[in-house]
């Protein structure tokens, strides 16, 4: 029926067209018994009828130009009405349900004295004699604006039913663009923070090449003058990174947002973060399978985001009684994260905010992929799959933001201060540069924050 009804409404001359035809052929046996002095106004009105829609207030003026003609004719030539009539009601109708009041007012008006003249001069006469002029005009014009009157509220009522449910469809299509902007915004908002994070581990990586750089421009010895170029060349393209940095942290960096200085967190602060769900009141199981290896930092602030915002959402959509499971899963090709609750939340739901965007948004920087939604059993999932090949990892030994050891600088340990490590230090996640001891380093412990 949909289709039908779309199929009319793209069509709506030809529906005019075949609903003019219908009209006119209840009078066609008239005007061939001898009323052909009525065809004048049966063709203004049938004509008025196929137009209605496409000029409704035209097209009822000619259709009361038809019924004066008509009127005129019946008292000249003592002719009977037309059934054809009745396409008077159905244009008053039409400026009623398609126009605004200040034009379908002025057509009732019309229509309702054209109905007093015709009942006074046409339908009264041809009653015959005998009965009381007045009261039958009376009664005759009462019938005739009844039903001028009820057509017209039907057509008003039926504009304004149509205005409402514009009205609805309008406020419809402007909340789902609202909603849409929103998410947008969130996305943009998370792209940002995601970004500031991301600065403080390339801070850390870069300040720690700076340094390794001030070091081997005084270990290396083998051709001093081309190595202290090439090397000096590393430590300021570094100290420029660092700038470059900072600027870029300022741009996206929100208007009074205060710059935090805490580290940044991985999967080894995920216990911590599952002490605080628990001490919340919240049951979480925790396991572990496969081989634990090192990741790269943003990989793992991705995984602790996942696990963070999802037990965020259980705490907020599961309920009271809700309890969840936490797996990492260590595989040969990559990490999977999987987070479990058992809470109220039914097939179809989906927990509101922009949490669940923010886990894409992470896990596809690093080309993985997250899929949340119910369980069949009831409760809630979300499932990241990480991938890092273990052929990718470090060697054993070397620790992150470390170069491998070169054996053909080994029997020149670089110098350091007493107290300092000479090798094997390992930076830490707070990005701050780590100081060997030279005084031309001593500016960049805060260059990475």
């Amino acid at each position: 029926m949909s289709a039908l009804y779309a199929w009319l409404r793209s069509h709506r001359l030809f529906v005019d067209c075949v609903l003019a035809m219908a009209l006119g052929m209840l009078s066609i046996g008239q005007l061939l018994h001898g009323q052909w002095t009525q065809l004048p106004a049966w063709l203004l009105l049938i004509s008025a009828v196929a137009v209605r829609r496409r000029i409704s207030v035209t097209a009822f003026y000619i259709g009361a130009l038809g019924g004066a003609v008509q009127v005129a004719g019946g008292e000249f030539f003592r002719a009977a009405p037309l059934p054809s009539d009745i396409t008077m009601l159905v244009l008053l109708y039409t400026v009623a349900a398609y126009r605004p009041r200040r034009a379908s007012v002025p057509a009732l008006l019309v229509s309702l004295a054209g109905s007093a003249v015709a009942a006074a001069t046409v339908w009264m006469p041809l009653a015959g004699p005998g009965h009381p002029p007045l009261p039958q005009i009376a009664f005759v014009a009462a019938l005739f604006s009844g039903i001028i009157l009820l057509a017209w509220v039907l057509g008003d009522s039926m504009r304004y039913r149509r205005g409402y449910y514009a009205g609805l469809e309008d406020k419809a299509a402007r909340l789902e663009a609202e909603r849409h902007a929103q998410a947008r915004i969130a996305a943009a908002a998370e792209r940002a923070r995601i970004a500031r994070e991301l600065h403080d581990i390339v801070a850390h990586h870069v300040s720690v090449m700076v340094v390794q750089a001030d070091g081997a421009r005084y270990a290396l010895r083998t051709d001093p003058g081309r190595a202290e170029t090439a090397l000096t060349a590393i430590s300021g393209t570094g100290r420029q990174a660092l700038t470059e940095m900072r600027r870029l942290l300022g741009v996206l960096r929100s208007a009074g947002e205060q710059s935090g200085l805490a580290p940044v967190p991985g999967l080894g602060e995920l216990r911590e973060l599952l002490d605080q769900a628990r001490a919340a009141g919240l049951e979480v199981s925790y396991t572990l399978s496969g081989t634990p290896r090192e990741l790269p930092e943003g990989a793992e602030l991705a995984a602790y985001r996942v696990v963070q915002e999802s037990l965020t959402n259980t705490r907020k959509h599961g309920g009271l009684a809700a309890t969840a499971a936490v797996t990492l899963r260590y595989e040969p090709d990559g990490l999977t994260v999987e987070v479990t609750d058992d809470g109220i939340a039914s097939p179809g739901s989906e927990p509101a905010g922009h949490g669940l965007a923010g886990m894409r948004e992470r896990i596809a920087m690093y080309g993985g992929t997250v899929q949340a939604g119910p369980l069949p059993g009831g409760g809630f999932g979300v499932t990241a799959r990480l991938p890092c090949p273990a052929a990718a990892d470090a060697p054993a030994g070397v620790e992150r933001g470390q170069p491998a050891k070169d054996e053909s600088a080994a029997e020149e340990p670089v110098a350091s201060r007493p107290g300092q490590q000479q090798d094997g230090h390992k930076p830490d996640r707070a990005g701050n540069a780590l100081s060997l001891g030279w005084s031309e380093s001593s500016g960049l412990s805060g260059a990475a924050r």
